[in-house]
């Protein structure tokens, strides 16, 4: 791999910085799909301490690295498009390295480097140690192109490195160059426009410091860091930014710098970066315009949801492994073990129902968690891992863009909203990745309302596979409370409307060996998650049997269970929805195979089961990222939706005198 060592501003070098507790520091930088993760795994040999961002709920990794003659902390920071932010992703990102003393290695797509340039010029703006790390070099001499390292290197005036992050390429040319004195990058000649340039110099007197352009247009746009260390006064910033073109209001990226940045990112590529496949019509093009537009498109989600979701996950992983580890390797061969070894062992009628019976930990909590959850988790995961690994899923979002503009939210919602089908808490989490408070809400409460996690949805696709007129029913139902919840709360919930920006990585045939180590480490803490949970209901299922405190709960939900036109067996089942939403369809899986329902009540109850409350682990992450009030407030909003829509359907359904 091409190593390029420039000399620095004026010829001198920058010896390797350390950070508040006196430890050298690394900053991993880049945008999302990359490879810093795998650049991270590499130097630090796999091993992180993993946490929350100091008053936020995002996480950043941390590592160990040897680096030369000492230690270095390796720090893989989120996923970030430009200094000037938008996500609360972002946002971390940028305080990171801007409110602490490190070397910066900002990695890039090298295929993709003239859109990802211009956050190198930013990086560079701040005067600190930086490295550019050019991964996925393969890919990009695949793509037919060409970059000329050394030429970029003495443009810029930093190092520059080629690599294949995934096969170790480049990875002992980074350490040597960590290792090192580094040397500082001269400030980028970036041309602003006329107005904004007279703002800047007006506020050169007041900051000082080499990096005093940096400071000066962050403070400008109204960035914290910058502020915090200019100390400038709201009304003079608010006059320069209304002088420059950038408005008054503070906190908002401008395009007008952007365009500079990207015209300035242009500049320097002109003899250093060469696009071999300009002019052509390539393949990956082709494929894109199918993906992207809405009349082919469509089509091919279609295809996808059916394929992947329906036959695979529903019917493949729902149906056939589902049947033959209930009935087969649990229903003749564990349950019949377990319950004569309880039989044997524990003399106590009282005590062997928690382990054995109807709702013994074994004969239901360990048969709900291992013959009918983890087929469908692992099915769903393998599924999703395959799409994930393709490029799928950011053509997805772009193309859903428009429609999730009515909703509130933006393309970018699709990751957690896809993600959800997976498992909603995971999916919860992810949505810090939107850019407004208000889109982290919609896009929390829709999840809650009316998106069924893996579980949930092969077990309701196995249960309604019999029925495809109530499944279609199903789905039409579920995606039109989808659509007017969210419509409601985007006209309800004040706030700005959502941009929208996402780099598109490259359609790639899935790898074998990402997809299955992905979908395995899903599972396993998929599994972990659900397994203590299934346990904990089973345990919680049986002291209440034993205290009469489950009977009565169960004949206080019988009335509104009849209400909706259900046999009064569902309630126990409702029950369950409020330990997990998948452990509620589990026992209407149970109902189904006993025949006590027919087709209508069984479309009613799915229904209201989707639209259920959210399972504890999901309640509980909810409160950690919106907090209490606006978590309760939801789940109010949600037990009425869910309760009103099903007595609307029955009702219906019955005056209608259907039969499914």
């Amino acid at each position: 791999m091409a190593l390029t060592l420039p000399q620095g501003c004026h010829g001198q070098a920058q010896a390797p910085l350390t950070g508040g507790e006196g430890r050298r520091k690394v900053f991993l930088v880049g945008n999302p799909n990359v490879g810093k993760s795998v650049l991270f795994n590499a130097l630090t040999g796999s091993y992180a301490v993993v946490s929350n961002y100091p008053g936020t709920t995002v996480e950043v990794s941390r590592g160990s690295a040897e680096l030369g003659d000492g230690s270095w902390e390796v720090i893989d920071t989120p996923g970030m498009y430009s200094l000037r932010t938008i996500t609360e992703e972002e946002r971390v990102s940028r305080d990171l390295i801007l409110r602490d003393e490190g070397t910066i290695v900002h990695v890039v797509d090298a295929k993709n480097l003239p859109r990802m340039l211009p956050l190198t010029l930013e990086l560079c703006m701040m005067g600190r140690p930086l490295v550019l790390a050019l991964n996925l070099m393969d890919e990009a001499a695949q793509a037919g192109v060409k970059v000329d390292t050394r030429a970029l290197s003495v443009e810029l005036g930093i190092p520059v490195v080629e690599m294949v992050a995934t096969r170790g390429k480049g990875i002992q040319e980074l350490k040597t160059i960590l290792a090192g004195p580094i040397p500082l990058p001269p400030s980028p000649k970036v041309s602003f426009p006329p107005r904004l340039e007279e703002s800047l110099e007006a506020l050169r007197p007041r900051i000082s410091g080499d990096a005093w352009r940096f400071w000066a247009l962050h403070a400008l746009e109204g960035d914290a860091p910058a502020l915090e260390r200019t100390g400038l006064p709201d009304e003079l910033l608010r006059t320069l930014r209304t002088r420059a073109g950038l408005g008054p209001r503070r906190g908002a990226p401008s395009a007008l710098v952007a365009k500079s940045f990207h015209a300035s990112a242009q500049r320097v590529l002109a003899g250093a970066y060469k696009d071999g496949t300009r002019g052509k019509v390539a393949l990956q093009e082709r494929l894109d315009r199918l993906l992207l537009n809405p009349w082919t498109g469509f089509p091919i989600l279609a295809v996808i949801v059916y394929v992947g979701l329906y036959q695979f996950v529903g019917v493949f992983g729902g149906g056939t492994v589902v049947d033959f580890l209930e009935t087969t390797v649990f229903g003749h061969y564990v349950n019949p073990y377990v319950e004569a070894l309880f039989a044997h062992l524990v003399p106590w009628m009282w005590l062997r129902t928690l382990f054995v019976g109807d709702y013994g930990i074994f004969t239901l909590g360990l048969r709900y968690a291992i013959a009918i959850i983890l087929p469908i988790v692992g099915t769903f995961f393998l599924a999703f891992s395959v799409l994930e690994d393709s490029g799928y899923l950011p053509r997805l979002a772009m193309m859903l863009d428009r429609i999730f503009k009515a909703i509130g939210l933006n393309g970018r919602a699709v990751i957690p909203l896809v993600l959800g089908f997976g498992c909603d808490t995971m999916a919860t989490m992810t949505t810090r990745i939107l850019e407004t408070k208000r889109e982290r809400v919609i896009a929390t409460f829709l999840l809650a309302l009316a998106i069924p996690c893996s579980a949930q949805i092969g077990l309701l696709l196995a249960l309604l596979a019999g029925h495809p007129a109530a499944l279609a029913l199903w789905a039409a139902i579920v995606a039109g409370v989808f659509l007017m919840a969210g419509t409601l709360m985007a006209r309800l919930l004040p706030g700005r409307k959502p941009a929208f920006f996402m780099e598109l990585p490259p359609l790639r045939m899935p790898v074998l060996k990402n997809v299955w180590s992905k979908t395995v480490s899903r599972m396993g803490w998929y599994f972990l998650e659900v397994f203590p949970l299934f346990i904990v209901a089973s345990v919680m299922i049986w002291v209440g049997q034993i205290t009469g405190i489950f009977p009565k709960v169960v004949e206080a939900i019988v009335p509104l269970v009849k209400a909706l036109g259900l046999p009064s067996q569902t309630a126990v089942a409702i029950l369950f929805g409020f330990f997990r939403r998948d452990y509620g369809a589990a026992g209407l899986f149970d109902l189904r195979h006993s025949g006590v329902m027919n087709g209508v009540q069984l479309l009613v109850a799915t229904v209201t089961l989707t639209l259920f409350l959210p399972c504890i682990a999901q309640f509980l992450i909810m409160r950690k990222e919106r907090g209490w009030k606006v978590t309760l407030l939801m789940s109010g909003v949600i037990l009425f939706i869910a309760f009103g829509v099903g007595w609307g359907l029955n009702a219906v359904l019955v005056a209608a005198k259907v039969t499914l």
